[in-house]
């Protein structure tokens, strides 16, 4: 897509990396946003690597004031906005009775109000260039337990807002769709397995076969292969497609 330009939020690590590595294939630039700029700097490498030019704007989109500065520089490096792909936002799982107010707000604040206040301050440019927009929410959002109360109650939340600007996208042209992933192989997966597993008298790996099998699936999902559907839904083919929320999760949900 000649020209083209695509925001990504949590492009440091994970699937927000693999996103935007796998659309320097089809955009001109992407744009990074991320608080770690180290990791930052080797997304861009890889950016470039793939055929793109690429800005990063180091920052925290839990801050009210970093996305209106996110969509200026990108406006003011490349004149447009195409697709933002709002990925940032790691909400902890903990207990329904053990969260804190101050944990539930912190979760609040990147994962949905971070998305909520990029997708409004890219909106007048996406607007100008009949672009796409994809949230990330989760599989929780349809299964909520205890034990992940607030990630599931902000995924759905993902959801509802998703739709809720796809309404609006249907008359200024601007599609949004939802993607719910299922347990995926993320650096902070394994990281987080590295310390659950000899705390229960296993190995990593022993982890990494328990914790699919009692998914009831094959095995984890990678980063890229969510990249894969972010990518499309920001392309040309998808153009008809919004207020959808799309599930990639190797048949961990078992319900229609």
């Amino acid at each position: 897509m000649i020209n083209s330009v695509a925001i990504v939020t949590g492009a440091s690590q994970g699937i927000g990396r693999s996103t935007a590595i796998r659309l320097a294939r089809d955009f001109a630039a992407v744009v990074l946003v991320a608080r770690n700029r180290p990791n930052l700097d080797v997304t861009a490498q890889a950016v470039r690597e793939a055929g793109a030019q690429c800005l990063i704007v180091e920052g925290d989109v839990a801050d009210p004031a970093i996305p209106a500065q996110v969509v200026e520089q990108a406006l003011a490096a490349f004149g447009r906005i195409d697709a933002l792909l709002n990925i940032a936002g790691a909400v902890p799982q903990i207990d329904l009775f053990d969260m804190t107010d101050e944990q539930w707000h912190d979760g609040t604040e990147l994962k949905l109000h971070g998305a909520r206040r990029m997708t409004l301050a890219a909106w007048p440019a996406l607007k100008a260039a009949k672009g796409a927009v994809v949230l990330m929410s989760g599989n929780s959002a349809v299964t909520p337990k205890a034990p992940y109360a607030a990630v599931a109650t902000i995924n759905a939340a993902i959801v509802a807002l998703a739709k809720a600007f796809a309404d609006r996208g249907t008359q200024d042209e601007v599609q949004v769709n939802s993607v719910l992933p299922g347990p995926v192989m993320t650096g902070r997966r394994r990281s987080y397995l590295e310390k659950w597993a000899p705390a229960h008298g296993m190995s990593v790996q022993e982890a990494m076969l328990k914790f699919p099998q009692e998914a009831g699936i094959g095995r984890f999902g990678e980063p890229e292969e969510i990249a894969e559907l972010m990518a499309f839904l920001v392309s040309p083919g998808a153009r008809w497609m919004t207020g959808s929320a799309l599930r990639m999760d190797g048949g961990e949900v078992k319900a229609v």
